[in-house]
């Protein structure tokens, strides 16, 4: 059994060393640039990520970031004279959404992407909550697709972390811009009511599917095996749900008695947003039919 905490942004590398690229502009490739939010935490590693695809022609923003004056001066910058076609949001958490008001208000671009969501939680947040900010000109329908000059970004409806998370493939080049979906540092939160444990999972199993050359995650380095990444997410999901199901073959048990036995060594900061990734899987099996809930206690069928 590993030690390893899941599905939170919890982190699975060493964070690197400083100096990090904050508020500097990156190019990962021809066509795509990245630049770096001033919001380092556990749950978002170095900070968001925000990535400014195409040229001085013609460009999209992808996951603004936070409602931060430094860093939306420093995309400013970095877009410098080229027109922003579309503001576009994977989701709606408040370290990759808030960013879309005020730099809609500042270039006229409109915003562009997934829907908004607003969800009361039923427990202790293990992520940013939800922006309440946000409201699209035009949310993106799965297979949807925003051009510009010389790009084209397809959405790709990737449900679980959240119900309204997009990512978004550039065709040009074989890059998918990831979201939080999947990311190269540490697994995803599912967090429940709006996670789905499910939804994750048949997601992960779309992006199997696809040929991707590499990912773009909004958190971490870019991921040049996505494939073999994508497989080994499946397979670790799948250990915890297996490791669950023993457990509760063992005895029936609380959430907060599965978290210990199952994150060995964990922070306890991350408690809760263990407990939520624990909470995500009991609620999948018990709609499978493998699990069922009486009380605080759950139990195998």
């Amino acid at each position: 059994m590993d030690k390893l905490p899941s599905h939170a942004h919890i982190r699975l590398m060493a964070m690197p060393e400083k100096p990090w690229p904050t508020g500097l502009v990156e190019q990962p490739e021809a066509l795509v640039r990245r630049v770096l939010a001033p919001n380092p935490s556990p749950y978002t590693y170095t900070g968001t990520q925000t990535y400014i695809v195409g040229a001085e022609d013609g460009v999209a923003v992808i996951d603004p970031g936070p409602d931060d004056p430094d860093h939306l001066d420093a995309l400013v910058t970095a877009i410098g004279e080229a027109k922003i076609i579309a503001i576009m949001c994977t989701h709606t958490h408040k370290d990759h959404s808030p960013a879309a008001k005020p730099l809609a208000q500042r270039t006229g671009a409109p915003v562009v992407g997934c829907a908004p969501l607003v969800l009361a939680d039923d427990g202790p947040r293990s992520d940013a909550p939800f922006d309440r900010t946000y409201a699209p000109d035009r949310v993106l329908e799965d297979g949807e697709q925003m051009t510009g000059p010389g790009w084209t970004l397809t959405a790709v409806h990737t449900p679980g972390h959240t119900s309204n998370h997009l990512c978004f493939a550039l065709e040009e080049t074989g890059a998918l811009f990831t979201g939080d979906h999947v990311m190269g540092w540490s697994t995803s939160v599912v967090v429940p009511p709006d996670g789905d444990m499910g939804d994750y999972m048949k997601s992960l199993d779309r992006l199997y599917a696809r040929e991707d050359r590499v990912y773009y995650a909004a958190h971490g380095a870019p991921i040049e095996k996505p494939r073999q990444l994508v497989r080994g997410m499946i397979g670790h999901r799948r250990q915890r749900e297996n490791q669950i199901l023993r457990l509760l073959g063992e005895s029936p048990k609380s959430i907060d008695e599965l978290v210990p036995l199952m994150y060995k060594g964990l922070d306890p900061r991350l408690t809760g947003a263990a407990g939520m990734s624990v909470k995500a899987h009991l609620l999948d099996l018990d709609r499978r039919g493998m699990a069922s809930q009486s009380g605080e206690i759950w139990q195998t069928i």
